[in-house]
């Protein structure tokens, strides 16, 4: 049987500039995100550094005396000291070991290889880091080149200072496959990258033609409606999917757990037939890289007729995430797609007198907002209730007629609409039905209609 190896643990430590127009508690709820990041590419946040500036410094990002501090803590690491959460192997002599040095903002290249210089350790800013979880959690093709044509994009500048860190000699390049003797090799990185990047957006394409042809003839063939589940990431937008849906989607405490859209049928089903999709979570300061090459994932969100847009109701920062996620979609185009805000996990606000003062003070604010648990079914089916409300807004009745002898086609009207009432005399079946204005026009048409 073979032994399970164990990952080792990695360590990493935080660090911030707060500039003057950033409030103490954005500053705070952004460094707190950056964190849950970390935790998502496994490391162990020991310590936090912070340094109030009127602007980033130039050269590495954060002050020399803030950049000292981190170097001296770094370096005395696995010296004794105060860890943020203790290491889980204190016997290990690399417990506590800093692997990495997460920096909140998108820093400059230079400012990334001066700063790691200093520091003594790899250097990831936000925008890296975001990258790394996208590249690692991306499965289906779409997702795989949308993370790429991001990747390469962020790569691109930075070609500059890894040829700086090369030196003279291997700048230039010459012989067969290049422009012409002399070319360098940053100018050769950098053409193939443009070159990769144009493949990845045609294949891109070439997907979302295919996608859209297969999305828009099974609507036509079944008359479905189109939901779409948004809001900030870990907003508890998957948990609410399973209980919508009934179905087995990943459910896990972390950024980005999942990345590729999963669509499933509302259950119980209804009429029309409701399909559900759960899109990629918004987070603050969106690489607009990212932005760009996962429009394809958030066009659900411009497919939908409705929008949930899920908030974190036990988040003392849920207006920022509000803003956060309407201000991605007025971006992809999807401002005008009617929505529904969903206040979730109203459970985790504390007892039953906090979270009735909580749910009064949202929908005194949002008056037309459903606050609830995505793990309590009276809640679930509720909002279940508030989505079909919507779909069948559009809807007509009508009243067939269907003979004795035509009988083997009821099954018909049952699939392609809703039947609300059936009665019966000695000549054939009366149904009332309810459904889309074309469909039951069809019906009329090729049935008797009630007289």
């Amino acid at each position: 049987m073979r032994k399970e190896v164990k990952e080792k643990p990695k360590y990493a430590v935080v660090a911030s500039v707060q500039l003057p127009n950033v409030s103490d508690v954005e500053f705070e709820s952004s460094l707190a995100e950056l964190r849950d990041l970390a935790k998502t590419l496994g490391f162990q946040i020991i310590a936090t550094f912070t340094q109030k500036r009127a602007s980033f410094d130039t050269t590495a990002y954060l002050g020399a005396g803030k950049r000292e501090e981190i170097r001296e803590f770094v370096d005395s690491a696995p010296a004794p000291v105060t860890f943020e959460h203790p290491p889980h192997d204190a016997a290990d002599p690399d417990a506590g070991k800093i692997d990495a040095l997460f920096v909140d903002h998108e820093i400059s290249p230079s400012q990334a290889r001066n700063l790691e210089k200093e520091v003594g350790c790899e250097v990831m800013d936000r925008t890296m880091v975001i990258l790394e979880i996208f590249h690692r959690h991306a499965s289906s093709r779409a997702a795989r080149a949308q993370v790429e044509i991001a990747r390469l994009g962020y790569m691109a500048p930075r070609l500059r200072e890894a040829a700086k860190l090369a030196g003279p000699q291997g700048r230039q390049r010459s012989g067969m496959g290049g422009r012409g003797a002399g070319e360098s090799h940053t100018e050769l990185d950098k053409r193939k990258i443009r070159d990769r990047i144009a493949e990845l957006q045609l294949e891109i394409a070439a997907m979302d033609v295919e996608r859209k042809t297969q999305r828009a003839r099974r609507q036509a063939r079944q008359g479905l409606a189109n939901l779409a589940l948004v809001g900030y990431t870990n907003a508890g937008k998957s948990t609410l999917m399973r209980a919508l849906t009934g179905s087995e989607v990943l459910v896990e405490n972390k950024l980005f757990a999942t990345l590729d859209t999963t669509v499933r049928a509302l259950q119980p089903e209804s009429r029309p037939r409701v399909l559900v999709s759960d899109t990629v979570g918004f987070i603050k300061n969106l690489p607009h890289g990212l932005v760009a090459s996962f429009k394809s994932t958030l066009e659900e969100a411009l497919d939908a007729s409705l929008l949930l847009h899920v908030i974190d109701a036990s988040d003392p920062g849920f207006e920022r995430q509000l803003e956060v996620t309407d201000k991605v979609l007025d971006e992809i185009g999807a401002q005008d797609v009617p929505r529904i805000r969903v206040f979730n996990k109203i459970d985790h606000v504390g007892d039953a007198e906090a979270q009735a003062e909580r749910e009064a003070a949202l929908r005194a604010h949002y008056p037309d907002c459903i606050v609830m648990s995505a793990r309590r079914t009276g809640d679930v089916a509720k909002l279940r209730e508030a989505i079909v409300a919507f779909f069948q807004q559009g809807l007509v009745e009508a009243e067939l007629f269907l003979p004795w002898s035509e009988q083997q086609l009821r099954g018909e009207i049952f699939a392609s609409c809703e039947v609300l009432e059936e009665r019966a005399d000695g000549e054939g079946a009366f149904l009332r039905i309810r459904g889309e204005r074309e469909t039951v026009q069809g019906l009329c048409e090729r049935f008797s209609q009630a007289r």
